[in-house]
């Protein structure tokens, strides 16, 4: 010790050495609270090596059927998974099939233990600068982990849970007995578990005997086992099957010889064996895909978690839709098919789905086809466009008869012709064409609108098809869905909002959590006064001389709509404030229908339509704010008054378009007040006031 100044300092810290002691206890609490750290480090290790060697691992996950339901609750599918689970031991499983896998799913298979910290090191850096958990990494002994003990969430506390037990498999099994497990747990589609039970549904083989070619395609199918199934998605199917060989071949697994000539061969994929008939077949198929594909559920976990899945559908109204197209069928060949597609235009809710005749014999869905032309069932598209743009009224006539329409800067022609030949040799309004289906006034109009205001509406109305802008588009020509084409109308039946389509409105777990919820969303597509307009144009449709005239009478409330008839295609398209319903007839390679196959799409859209709304009673279409309706004389387009040649009729038009001239050879401007439907006719005591105030 030392004195300085007044203060005692230690000699060998140069400290003061009054404060010497309370810097030594501080010292020796560091000392100790690091002595616990790592004791507690040491326990937590040892506890952890303890679990991960000795720990039992749990129970594998019970399987339990998912259910589909309606709207109301009642059962429209059950996926019973676990049902086609035939074990093999893993010699008997081709050596191909086991190359195959591991080349595509997990190339260090047996240098990791459990986890490819490699990979998942990658993955998390891919998953924090795109903020998300979309990349997998998983190891092959994760998937196995994941199939027998955890659900299929995408979190990162399932992703270590994952890991967890991907270890504790390493410690209780062999790589051999993993691979053995793994063959007979991973899911193939179509209710395959394992690959015996692919092997013979797809090759009606054992999985000893699969080849080089059907090892690949089966490798590559529990990626995604809907999108990559060679039933329905061949193409897909095929791709990946050559992205497999190509990895055999990148790890040495096959030659490049082998590999050529695997992917040469043809592999024969056997015929999926027929379902029971079930209800709504097309639609339950329809949301299993959204549930996968869009919501992100794991496939396996559809067919096997126990989920309960509500959907819009009413089955009370399904089954109507069904009946409708079987009468409506009725004496037609087998190969003549058929789709229906019915939507609530006030929430986008799908009603009922039919997607062809007969699910069991052919499961390709005809309500998402993008191969048919809509023919004249495109032209309320195409009226609509030109009514927003003022280009036409509805009375705006065009002269009907064979013409050439000149178009483009080369001058090229378009020569369209009506149907059957059929003409009116004079000038025709635009409610007369719309009932009789013109297509010379179609072309007229969109030539004064202009093809790419059309497209726009289309586009507006919810049509993502490709379209060109060119003169037959008034006609149809470019493929539409059914799908497309009843969300499109449903646009006009809602007040010109368009809603999402939607199919699926709940799921829950087995636990009734919720894992999803739809909420709707709706978008105003064109305004409610030009929604309306055409709404009450296309009601001349049902009137005389209208091409569904013939089924008016099965109908007994407001309805409107559009027939469509092409070489090959047969639609009508129409809608009540309910309900807005497609439908398609015709044959699945565009063979030619007759004259009476034609004639079918308008009796199923009716008998399905009453059907589906009895008890509701019959609503019209309410009139919004910006609509006139004028007295107007058909054969001149003018206010209707005396002088007119023909009789006058009530016409509608969106406000500012309206005539403003009446007939007569000075043709003085009239109050179109004086024309209105619900007064047709100016009381004496209106007139007097008139004069007096003129």
């Amino acid at each position: 010790m030392r004195r300085e100044g007044g203060l005692i300092m230690d000699r060998k810290t140069g400290k003061d050495a009054k404060t010497a002691p309370a810097v030594s206890k501080w010292s020796k609490l560091r000392r100790r609270i690091g002595w616990m750290t790592l004791l507690s480090l040491i326990a937590l290790a040892s506890a952890g090596f303890v679990l991960l060697r000795y720990a039992p691992l749990p129970a594998g996950a019970t399987m339990q059927s998912t259910r589909i339901v309606d709207a109301n609750g009642q059962t429209i599918a059950s996926l019973k998974g676990g049902v086609n689970r035939p074990t093999a031991k893993l010699a008997d499983i081709s050596p191909w099939l086991v190359k195959a896998t591991l080349a595509v799913e997990d190339r260090r298979f047996y240098e990791h233990a459990g986890v490819d910290w490699r990979g998942l090191a990658r993955a998390a850096w891919v998953d924090l600068r795109h903020m998300s958990k979309e990349q997998g990494a998983s190891t092959l002994t994760q998937q196995l982990a994941r199939n027998l003990y955890l659900s299929h969430e995408r979190t990162w506390t399932r992703k270590l849970k994952e890991a967890w037990y991907a270890a504790r498999l390493e410690q209780a099994f062999s790589k051999e007995e993993i691979l053995e497990l793994y063959l007979n747990q991973i899911y193939y589609g179509h209710g395959a578990y394992g690959a015996e039970a692919a092997s013979r549904l797809y090759f009606n083989k054992p999985a000893k005997e699969l080849t080089i070619a059907e090892s690949a395609l089966l490798a590559g199918i529990p990626k995604g086992p809907r999108y990559y199934s060679p039933h329905l998605n061949p193409r897909s199917s095929r791709a990946r099957q050559r992205k497999v060989l190509q990895s055999m071949l990148e790890t040495g697994q096959i030659t490049k010889l082998q590999a050529e000539r695997a992917t040469r061969e043809s592999v024969a994929v056997r015929a999926l064996p027929e379902e029971e008939e079930r209800a709504a077949p097309y639609f339950a198929e329809y949301v299993k895909k959204v549930a996968v594909e869009r919501l992100g559920i794991d496939e396996r976990l559809m067919n096997e978690g126990g989920l309960t899945i509500r959907t819009t559908l009413d089955l009370r109204v399904q089954q109507m839709a069904e009946a409708a197209v079987k009468k409506g069928l009725k004496g037609a060949g087998e190969e003549l098919q058929t789709a229906l597609i019915a939507v609530d235009p006030r929430n986008g809710y799908i009603k009922a789905m039919v997607g062809g005749r007969n699910f069991r014999a052919n499961q390709y869905n005809r309500v998402f086809a993008s191969t048919r032309q809509p023919g004249s069932s495109f032209k309320p598209i195409v009226y609509a466009a030109a009514l927003e743009s003022r280009a036409i009224t509805a009375a705006t006539r065009f002269r009907s008869e064979p013409t050439l329409f000149y178009f483009d800067h080369d001058r090229q022609i378009y020569r369209p012709n009506n149907y059957n030949g059929r003409y009116f040799h004079g000038d025709i309004g635009l409610r007369q064409a719309i009932a009789a289906s013109d297509n010379i006034y179609a072309v007229h109009t969109i030539m004064q609108t202009g093809p790419e205001n059309v497209i726009a509406m289309a586009r507006k109305l919810g049509i993502t098809a490709p379209l060109k802008a060119v003169p037959s588009l008034a006609l149809g020509t470019f493929p539409v869905s059914p799908f497309e084409m009843a969300y499109a109308f449903s646009a006009f039946a809602n007040g010109g909002a368009r809603a999402e389509p939607v199919a699926i409105t709940l799921v829950q777990d087995r636990r009734g959590k919720i894992l999803y919820e739809s909420h709707p969303r709706q978008e105003q597509a064109v305004e409610p006064a030009l929604a309306y307009v055409t709404t009450n144009l296309l009601k001349s449709v049902f009137e005389r001389g209208g091409t569904a005239r013939r089924v008016s009478k099965m109908l007994n409330r407001p309805v409107a709509g559009k027939s469509g008839t092409t070489d090959s295609d047969a639609w009508f398209v129409g809608y009540t404030p309910e309900l807005a319903t497609a439908v398609w007839v015709g044959y699945d390679r565009g063979r030619p229908i007759t004259s009476g196959e034609a004639h079918r799409a308008a009796p199923i859209f009716a008998q399905f339509t009453e059907a589906a709304l009895a008890g509701s009673p019959p609503k019209g279409f309410p009139v919004p704010e910006g609509v006139v309706h004028a007295y107007i004389d058909p054969t001149t387009g003018l206010l209707a008054s005396p002088a007119c040649p023909g009789e006058g009729a009530i016409e509608v038009f969106l406000q500012g378009t309206e005539p403003a001239r009446s007939c007569g050879p000075l043709g003085p401007v009239v109050d179109s007040d004086a024309r209105r439907p619900e007064q047709p006719s100016r009381p004496w005591w209106k007139k007097l006031r008139k004069w007096w105030h003129s």
